[in-house]
């Protein structure tokens, strides 16, 4: 079987004999990629539609989402640091053809639909910031192509700095919108602790669902298990032993990273809307409440609501790299297809920008109808989910494919296979609930 994304494989130089800080520095990176997916315009929609419905309770979510996805990218990691193979490639061999073909179709879904949501959020911001109407906004991401194919050429090391540079820009801004929101700190720490109402109040599950497929994002578990390999680290047990250990010191860096930011999403969601009479959480509502609020004087409210949309572009064009990225991957393991990275990225993103453009068909420029698209995008993420986790529960627990000394311990079998069975309930829970109000 060849090389996972044979053409940054190994290329970005890793010198075992440095001391650990300088070890570090040089695997800072994967993670960075990783993290976009954790605060992708789907995550932004679900965390601040939930703040502004349902307060903080919805904190709790994020906190266990984020703990699982810690956990999860760790083993993603480790698969492809110890097989030397990425998820999709270890899913093929493991599965017999109709499953591999059944885990490819509804893996190419998951990566659509993470697509529709950056089209979505891109188009929203470029809507908010030049007054681009909508249709044609989406037609203007399909030249992220263009976008991509020149980042691509600057060097696997040059897309990770880009990435992190657009990623503190998203942090920094939400910091300092949160901090003139003034949120209620007692409350907000309430948030973080389980309340019934999450499981009872089935729109406040929907939401959480939400959260969670967005969170904990399929096409990163493939995404990683492929780019940890792109340093050039020993292929022997110790040198294995030794990238594992700061692969997963990056990823829970930049996932904590992550965490605060999606955090702070449903944070400004909450202090600034729970409880109003308007019909508040989605990216126009709250944009325009922003524009009108007080906060920080008669200033303040433009000033944040234009932040509020350069973070939001600044979101979706990172996004743009990484799902470019996971659907090579998915296609060269399941299917040993390669394509150019241009032309998978133009098939995937005109595919996505269909059912956009049919929505927008139906329903004219309605924001709410395109919104609710995106919601619906990441509460799918979060039913296809189980279709990522099992598989790689399966393979970091197979020696002839980890080896002996890199297999799961007890206790992460054990957290992996509860994450995985909880959340299939939860779905299938969902799906019931939703299919009665058709009845």
């Amino acid at each position: 079987m060849g090389k996972s994304l044979e053409e940054i494989n190994g290329t970005v130089s890793f010198d075992a004999s440095a001391n650990a800080f300088r070890k570090f520095i040089m695997y800072l990176g994967p993670g960075l990629l990783v993290a976009v997916g954790y605060m992708d315009p789907g995550n932004w929609i679900t965390s601040m539609a939930g703040g502004a419905q349902y307060g903080y309770i919805l904190l709790f979510i994020i906190l266990i989402s984020s703990a699982a996805a810690m956990l999860l990218q760790s083993m993603s990691a480790r698969l492809g640091i110890a097989s030397g193979m990425d998820l999709a490639q270890v899913t093929q061999q493991m599965a017999n053809r109709p499953l591999g073909i059944f885990a490819w179709i509804l893996t190419e879904l998951a990566i659509m639909a993470t697509d529709i949501a950056e089209v979505i959020g891109s188009a929203i911001a470029l809507d908010l910031l030049f007054n681009i109407p909508l249709a044609l906004g989406v037609t203007i991401t399909v030249l992220d192509v263009l976008l991509l194919l020149m980042i691509i050429k600057l060097g696997f090391r040059k897309i990770e700095a880009i990435v992190g540079v657009l990623i503190f820009t998203v942090l920094l801004i939400f910091m300092f919108e949160v901090y003139l929101s003034s949120p209620n700190v007692s409350s907000l720490l309430t948030g973080f602790v389980p309340s019934s109402d999450i499981v009872m109040n089935k729109g406040a599950l929907y939401i959480a669902l939400g959260i969670i497929g967005a969170t904990i994002m399929p096409h990163n578990l493939y995404l990683h298990s492929s780019i940890v390999q792109s340093r050039k680290y020993d292929r022997t047990d110790f040198g294995k032993k030794s990238a594992i250990k700061y692969a997963t010191i990056d990823s829970n860096i930049q996932l904590s990273i992550a965490f605060v930011i999606n955090c702070l999403l449903l944070v400004l969601g909450a202090a600034l809307f729970f409880g109003s009479d308007q019909e508040l959480g989605r990216f126009y509502d709250l944009y325009h409440a922003l524009s009108e609020s007080h906060v920080g004087g008669a200033i303040g409210g433009a000033v944040m609501s234009t932040l509020f949309a350069v973070a939001l572009l600044a979101s979706g064009q990172n996004s743009t790299i990484t799902g470019t990225l996971s659907g090579q991957i998915v296609m060269e393991g399941f299917l040993k297809i390669k394509l150019k990275p241009w032309v998978r990225r133009l098939a995937t993103r005109l595919i996505a920008v269909i059912p956009v453009f049919i929505c927008l068909w139906f329903y004219g420029s309605s924001e709410s109808k395109i919104e609710d698209m995106l919601i619906f995008t990441q509460v799918f993420l979060s039913l296809a989910l189980p279709f990522s986790i099992i598989p790689l529960i399966l393979a970091t627990n197979n020696p002839k494919i980890m080896g002996e000394q890199f297999t799961n311990k007890l206790w992460v079998n054990i957290i992996s296979w509860i994450l995985a069975i909880v959340l299939s309930v939860l779905n299938i829970y969902l799906i019931i609930e939703t299919i009665k109000e058709f009845l």
